[in-house]
């Protein structure tokens, strides 16, 4: 049986940059950097993670803009499809179910968010990620007996470089075709595809300007 995918961001839904922003350890005094690229039907994740300026910490991410209000309650978690090129480094997909106060300076207030963490091949493939995986943290660390996440309302979604408190920095780069959420079959359970395991393969340069191709070709 084909599994069953709703896609989020990529796939019959094309990424569109005007729903992304930037949220870095900037706003905390820090130097870290991030980017979210579109090349043709690629979201480029890439930046710098710096430590130095915050002392071992430090954070850079691509968050959606605004209340993205997603009914994901009949799904049973997240697929990420990644592209060819991907740096040898730990990332983080988060989801809120709730969007955090702004405070007086323009920062967001600190809230809950789940999290769970990948470790991308470099030559691209496809990444399930099981509702169950996801474990509720609050700035950074794990949050002991939370509320479940609301599936029915998920409003944020976001993809992150993290020090994981000085275990890495440096120039870092993930390449996403799509995020898609699994949904649930009529037995109550995702369907036991091998297209879930396999690594994607796809044709980099099909159809692409050249214009763009030396473009990516430099992220």
């Amino acid at each position: 049986m084909a599994n069953q995918l709703t896609y989020l961001f990529g796939g019959d839904r094309p990424w569109s940059q005007e729903l992304w922003t930037a949220s870095d350890d900037r706003v905390r005094g820090g130097s870290s950097v991030s980017n979210l690229t579109i090349c043709d039907s690629q979201a480029i994740f890439h930046g710098n993670l710096d430590t130095k300026t915050l002392g071992g910490a430090g954070f850079a991410s691509q968050r959606t803009k605004g209340d993205l209000s997603l009914d994901l309650s009949q799904t049973v978690g997240l697929q990420l499809d990644l592209g060819a090129g991907n740096s040898e480094q730990k990332f983080t997909l988060t989801v809120k179910d709730t969007i955090p106060e702004r405070r007086e300076d323009g920062r967001d207030e600190a809230g809950v968010s789940w999290e769970v963490d990948i470790e991308p091949p470099t030559e691209g493939g496809i990444i399930v990620m099981k509702w169950d995986e996801f474990r509720a943290t609050y700035r950074g660390r794990d949050v002991d007996d939370p509320k479940p996440l609301d599936l029915g309302d998920v409003k944020r979604i976001s993809l992150m470089m993290r020090s994981f408190f000085d275990q890495q920095d440096g120039d870092f780069k993930l390449v996403v075709n799509s995020i898609a959420a699994i949904n649930k079959t009529c037995d109550g359970d995702e369907s036991d595809d091998e297209d879930l395991r396999k690594p994607a393969r796809r044709d980099e340069t099909e159809g692409r300007p050249w214009w763009k191709m030396l473009f990516c070709g430099l992220l």
